[in-house]
């Protein structure tokens, strides 16, 4: 007489045959594709590294800590981080796909939100020179409520406004970093 596992319809059991490896190169990128991350990682902290080593603070340089520092210890943190996930990768580690409440991960990207936001901020960037933060910045924070999603087209203007002003203040007046003020600039 034979015994059958008794699981659940469809298992056998709780012993799980692994799945067959391959030993081609492109399924071992596949099965190790968060190096890409890693790759991408270096070469950014190289890149901040390097270019934090060769800035130029003899006028800038007061005290300890120069604007060298941050970059350095940024830079670093990048390396360090690329090499501890490429580790990670390498001994089998892998990431956990997105599991988001809300989010079916079966349907396809919504490429009409993605393309009015890209265009949403490239308009931004080419009117901020020619109209001012203010006004760019209002059309981008409508613009990027109206492709997200949101059509009060009575409310959504007025916040973007007071959104785009409080920034341009709290940048231009508190935080000294100039801001281009376009036509609005004798006004506000």
């Amino acid at each position: 007489m034979t015994t059958e596992p008794t699981g659940p319809a469809g298992s056998e059991g709780s012993t799980r045959e692994p799945a067959p490896k391959s030993d081609t190169p492109r399924s071992w990128l596949r099965d190790h594709s968060e190096l890409g991350v890693c790759v991408l990682l270096l070469a950014i902290g190289a890149l901040v590294l390097t270019d934090a080593l060769t800035m130029n603070v003899d006028i800038a340089q007061r005290g300890p800590i120069g604007p060298r520092t941050v970059p350095l210890v940024v830079g670093s943190a990048l390396l360090l981080v690329a090499v501890l996930l490429a580790v990670d990768v390498l001994r089998g580690g892998r990431g956990e796909a997105e599991g988001g409440e809300d989010v079916d991960l079966d349907e396809p990207a919504d490429w009409r939100t993605v393309l009015l936001l890209s265009g949403v901020f490239l308009a931004a960037a080419v009117l901020i020179g020619p109209l001012g933060f203010p006004i760019a910045g209002a059309l981008l924070f409508w613009g990027s409520a109206y492709a997200l999603g949101s059509r009060h087209h009575d409310r959504d203007p007025l916040i973007a406004a007071v959104l785009s002003l409080a920034t341009y203040f709290l940048f231009d007046n508190l935080l000294g970093v100039p801001l281009p003020g376009g036509p609005l600039m004798g006004v506000i």
